[in-house]
């Protein structure tokens, strides 16, 4: 195959075709991923070969015009006899090769050899043929694997962690917005010693979970108690949040499942922007209670609380 068959274009591709064409049959023929079939890393030379001769301007110009062959060296100017044919008298042929070459008295032959052992045909630091000899680049060390636990009101208020890496140091880690369960956070350059470097740290948060808030989404949900006169009069009661307590109004005649709502007091997402705490209130009636017995014997019941359920 000619080398525009090798990667699959057109004689008349363009540079962009055919580096796009390179890529691809690189990345699906690359030794790396073909370790037991040596016929893809044949292959794998034979496209870099061909991509390496057709991205220089200049060689991809001779070899259209037919002046060097698909490894890169100048065909041979001497016809169909090749060697031999045209002997100096005497035998003594060029250089000493017995029968010499076919106007060897007047060709320049230096391109030729220049061609065949890495001169002129190849190109400068690539080996033979135009075949270009990528260097892997030193590997870095391996990347080290850490698990952080994160209280949830810290992770709430994007408070400021310290961890212990494996070479006994310690760094503040900074919480990023949308932390969750599971999130990721690469630590550059903390991982083990290579020689191309350092590998990275990877630290994966776990959040605890928290007796009485419940996350939801971005938001956090909250079960207050209140007491019925708290619910029936309203008044302000004292309620947690991960920023500390705060005094909220109860509003009069309130019931069980009514939710109030906190601005900005939930988990910060991704975008910055922050939840909100919902409150819950739920009416705790204490056991037992005579005075409160006494009050509903002699009260009217208030209706049927029911009736848009249809009972």
């Amino acid at each position: 195959m000619d080398l525009y068959q090798r990667l699959g274009v057109q004689r008349g591709a363009s540079e962009a075709e055919i580096k796009k064409a390179y890529r691809s049959l690189a990345k699906q023929l690359h030794p790396d991923r073909n370790k037991d079939n040596p016929n893809a890393a044949k292959r794998f030379g034979e496209v870099t070969a061909a991509y390496d001769l057709l991205s220089d301007k200049d060689k991809r110009a001779q070899y259209d015009r037919g002046e060097i062959d698909e490894d890169g060296n100048p065909k041979m100017p001497f016809g169909a006899g090749g060697f031999g044919g045209s002997a100096r008298p005497g035998g003594g042929g060029f250089d000493g090769f017995q029968g010499g070459f076919a106007g060897a008295e007047t060709a320049d032959l230096s391109d030729l050899f220049e061609g065949l052992f890495g001169g002129g045909g190849a190109r400068r630091g690539g080996g033979f043929g135009g075949f270009r000899q990528r260097a892997r680049a030193p590997q870095k060390g391996a990347d080290i694997a850490y698990r952080l636990t994160v209280s949830f009101v810290d992770a709430a208020t994007l408070s400021p962690q310290r961890i212990t890496l494996a070479d006994g140091k310690t760094i503040d880690l900074k919480l990023p917005n949308g932390v969750e369960e599971g999130t990721k956070i690469r630590l550059a350059g903390k991982g083990e010693q290579g020689p191309g470097g350092a590998g990275d740290g990877l630290v994966t948060i776990s959040i605890t979970s928290h007796p009485f808030y419940k996350r939801d989404g971005n938001d956090i949900r909250l079960d207050l108690p209140i007491t019925l006169k708290e619910a029936v009069l309203g008044g302000k009661v004292k309620v947690p949040t991960p920023d500390g307590p705060v005094m909220v109004t109860i509003p009069k005649g309130s019931t069980s499942g009514k939710v109030l709502r906190l601005k900005g007091r939930g988990f910060t997402g991704r975008n910055g922007k922050r939840g909100d705490q919902l409150v819950a209130l739920e009416v705790d009636l204490p056991p037992d209670d005579a005075e409160l017995q006494s009050f509903a014997e002699k009260w009217g019941g208030g209706g049927n609380p029911r009736a848009n359920l249809g009972v």
